[in-house]
C-alpha cells in the first residue's frame, strides 16, 4: 500500500490576498478553483509546478473573524534552491517571523498567521 500526498489545507479570511501572498512569497499559482453554487465557500488549489502537491486555500463566506490558531506549531515546509535570495526576498516582504540560523532555517507567516518553514536544499 502506498500513499501520495495530494494537498494540505489552510482556511483563509481573504482569498485574493492569500493567493497574492503565496504567489509573491513562494511562487505558487492557482491550478484550479471551485466556488459553491450557493456562494458559501470558495477553494483555490495552488501549486509550485514541480512537486505534484497542492496547497488548498479555503474561504468560507460566513467566517468574518480571524481563525484561532492557538498554540499549535503545525506548519508547512518549503525547500528552496537559493536560500540566501529567498531570505532576502522574504525580509523585503517583511514576513519573516522566526529565524534559527544555527539550524539553517527560518519561518514566514502568511496574512492569516500560518507559519511556513523555509529550508535550503540539502545536497
Amino acid at each position: 500500500m502506498q500513499f501520495t500526498m495530494a494537498h494540505a489545507n489552510l482556511n483563509v479570511l481573504d482569498l485574493p490576498r492569500s493567493i497574492a501572498f503565496y504567489g509573491e512569497a513562494l511562487g505558487l499559482r492557482v491550478q484550479r478553483d471551485k466556488t459553491a453554487d450557493d456562494g458559501s465557500f470558495r477553494i483555490a488549489f495552488l501549486a509550485d509546478g514541480r512537486s505534484g502537491c497542492c496547497l488548498e486555500l479555503t474561504w468560507l463566506r460566513d467566517k468574518e473573524t480571524p481563525y484561532d490558531l492557538g498554540d499549535n506549531e503545525s506548519h508547512i515546509c518549503f525547500v528552496v534552491d537559493d536560500y540566501e535570495a529567498a531570505h532576502a526576498h522574504h525580509a523585503q516582504m517583511g514576513c519573516i517571523c522566526y529565524e534559527n540560523p544555527k539550524m539553517g532555517l527560518y519561518f514566514i507567516n502568511d496574512p492569516d498567521g500560518y507559519w511556513i518553514e523555509i529550508v535550503p536544499e540539502r545536497r
